[in-house]
């Protein structure tokens, strides 16, 4: 049986990072088009700033940064939601279906994000 972490907030810094590593798996099977190329790019860039942040927020000296850190994740995540949407498969199955997937987990991301900042502020 697989130990259980006591304290949640590694485990979001876990499951960020495999959003961020999923991202990048995905844009590489990507079609190679001039829109996917750069939207993959901002894209890349959105998804390890979620992980990044709230490990930031994670390390914050006061309340006040900790919601404002969180704030970036939440942040950082309707962004790659959005770049996410622009992206051709072209129409590939297998594309298709992981897009739909790294959206649906960003949106939980999103939603995570925004029941720790309520619950903070």
């Amino acid at each position: 049986m697989t130990e259980i972490k006591s304290t949640k907030q590694y485990d979001l810094e876990e499951r960020t990072l495999l959003f961020a590593k999923r991202v990048r798996i995905f844009s590489k099977l990507l079609p190679k088009t001039i829109g996917n190329i750069e939207d993959g790019k901002q894209l890349i860039r959105s998804s390890g700033s979620v992980g990044a942040n709230y490990i930031e927020a994670n390390e914050s000296l006061s309340k006040k940064d900790f919601v404002f850190r969180v704030k970036i994740s939440r942040k950082e995540a309707k962004e790659s939601k959005y770049w996410l949407r622009l992206l051709d498969t072209n129409e590939i199955l297998k594309l298709e279906k992981e897009k739909k997937e790294l959206i649906k987990e960003i949106v939980e991301l999103m939603n995570i994000f925004g029941s720790i900042i309520r619950k903070s502020e």
